[in-house]
């Protein structure tokens, strides 16, 4: 059966403090948008659709002929977002994936695992979670006493309980494709943001009986989604620290030893 994905890229991206889409931020040298699209290669997409609004042509020029693109021209949630794509996608057969484009960090390794455990399980909904020692702002997982998944709360929606559990929505997840956009006809935007959530299509498969799960990282960096320049920043830091932990695996330690050394000599010279 395909695979397809959507990549959310229209939002403006306030925080960032630029005219430029916050997809086009770079990290290492390479727009977010870009780093996201290379790691969704890993799961072989038959079609690939990006959602586009802000400064849209900008963001189109960076993937051109490698995607499909689709207008979100109000910012009304996720979940308004993918239903951007029904034309594109709504009466395929398959598993599509749904990721945003401000997730750098994140493997084509995990979203091949990801997608590996939606098939073999057999999920309507895969949910990709991170456990988070600091869940603030996150949609927590809730689980049953079978530790199924029964939904997921955004932060402004959840209650005390609620807010004290660690494991965390990434933000990225594989659904049954005609399954995925039948549910979307049935969110609303009876919530705290008055938004279309994704999240609620959730609650609304377990509703019906439907199988949904939940693939959880090892690594929480791979989760990051970049909203601010603290946020870019840390992209960058984890970014090098990968980049030169590759290096070392094949063998290049001394091309890390000359890095350090022109470090060092750069911070003594501005100290002198």
């Amino acid at each position: 059966m395909s695979n397809y994905a959507i990549i959310l890229a229209a939002g403006k991206g306030t925080r960032m403090k630029s005219d430029l889409p916050k997809v086009m931020h770079k990290v290492s040298g390479i727009t977010m948008l870009e780093h996201v699209f290379r790691s969704v290669q890993a799961i072989e997409p038959s079609k690939i659709v990006t959602v586009i609004g802000h400064k849209a042509e900008l963001v189109r020029d960076v993937l051109s002929d490698k995607s499909e693109f689709v207008m979100q021209t109000e910012q009304l949630g996720t979940g308004h977002a993918v239903m951007m794509a029904e034309e594109e996608l709504a009466t395929s057969k398959g598993h599509t994936l749904v990721i945003a484009g401000d997730t750098p960090l994140i493997t084509g390794e995990s979203l091949k695992n990801l997608i590996d455990f939606h098939v073999n399980h057999k999920n309507v909904a895969t949910i990709l979670t991170a456990d988070a020692a600091n869940p603030f702002g996150y949609g927590r997982i809730i689980r049953n006493s079978d530790d199924e998944v029964t939904k997921i709360v955004e932060q402004k929606d959840a209650n005390d309980f609620e807010q004290q559990v660690k494991e965390i929505n990434t933000g990225t997840y594989v659904f049954d494709n005609q399954s995925l956009f039948e549910a979307l006809k049935d969110i609303n935007t009876n919530n705290a943001q008055g938004e279309y959530y994704l999240t609620d299509v959730i609650g609304i498969f377990k509703e019906v009986g439907k199988k949904v799960g939940a693939y959880k990282l090892r690594d929480f960096d791979e989760s990051l989604g970049v909203n601010d320049r603290v946020a870019l920043a840390t992209a960058e830091k984890v970014m090098r620290q990968r980049i030169a932990r590759q290096h070392m695996v094949n063998g290049s330690q001394w091309l890390i030893l000359i890095l350090l050394i022109l470090i060092l000599m750069l911070r003594l010279e501005k100290n002198l």
